[in-house]
């Protein structure tokens, strides 16, 4: 049997390059997925056994109405996140330390308020979020991703203490460079072949958001890739 047979798992940034790997993972274990991007539908291609929803995550309304839209959702995938290099902390000004804090904590804070009444009232759930590998310390020119990084990974563990005795797994995975299209244009004399491939880091996911990790709580899991 497959492991995610009748399962209805939501993908968050999911027309990125791991987000759309996470779906392909989904898919081929016999899940139906529920793909949630920005990316506006009429420039998605449809894919058969893939709902689709465009949503703002950043915008705690419209992301309540359209969870309350979607329905049951028995894992939650939070993929959607972004990285760039920033001046100093000093240097750095309030806009781009809240560009960051939006896109990696509010995306996914969000999100998990859109599923957890309903994983509750099921008393069955699994959500998986996605911290960094290079935010367990301090790092120079990266002081607000690594701070809004180390956000998912402490709300990661705050939440899998509150509801792991309601029958929900919470835990995150911590990547190193992952290879995507964009990180091989923006560091181009690098070795892609020592960054995290996409397709394993959504098997590790996977695994995350299946019965085979329910006695998992708060776990951070490194996934470094040779890197």
């Amino acid at each position: 049997m497959l492991e995610y047979s009748g399962k209805i798992v939501a993908v968050t940034g999911g027309c990125g390059a791991l987000g759309s790997a996470v779906i392909e993972a989904v898919l081929e274990k016999g899940g139906e997925a529920v793909r949630i991007d920005v990316l506006p539908l009429e420039k998605r291609q449809a894919i058969e056994g893939v709902r689709d929803y465009c949503i703002d995550l950043t915008d705690a309304d419209q992301s309540r109405s359209q969870f309350e839209a979607i329905g049951r959702v028995d894992a939650l995938f939070n993929i959607a996140g972004g990285f760039s290099f920033g001046p100093t902390v000093w240097e750095t000004d309030d806009e781009a330390f809240e560009h960051m804090l939006s896109m990696n904590l509010r995306t996914m804070l969000n999100a998990v308020r859109g599923v957890m009444p309903e994983m509750i009232r099921e008393g069955r759930g699994a959500i998986v979020n996605v911290g960094a590998l290079g935010a367990r310390s301090g790092a120079a020119s990266m002081g607000a991703y690594i701070v809004s990084k180390s956000g998912v990974m402490r709300l990661t563990e705050s939440l899998a203490e509150e509801v792991k005795e309601k029958g929900i797994n919470v835990n995150a995975v911590l990547p190193g460079v992952i290879d995507t299209p964009a990180n091989r244009a923006g560091m181009p004399d690098a070795d892609p072949a020592r960054w995290v491939a996409p397709a394993d880091l959504a098997a590790v996911i996977c695994f995350l958001g299946s019965e085979q990790a329910r006695a998992m709580h708060g776990a951070l899991i490194p996934v470094s890739g040779l890197g």
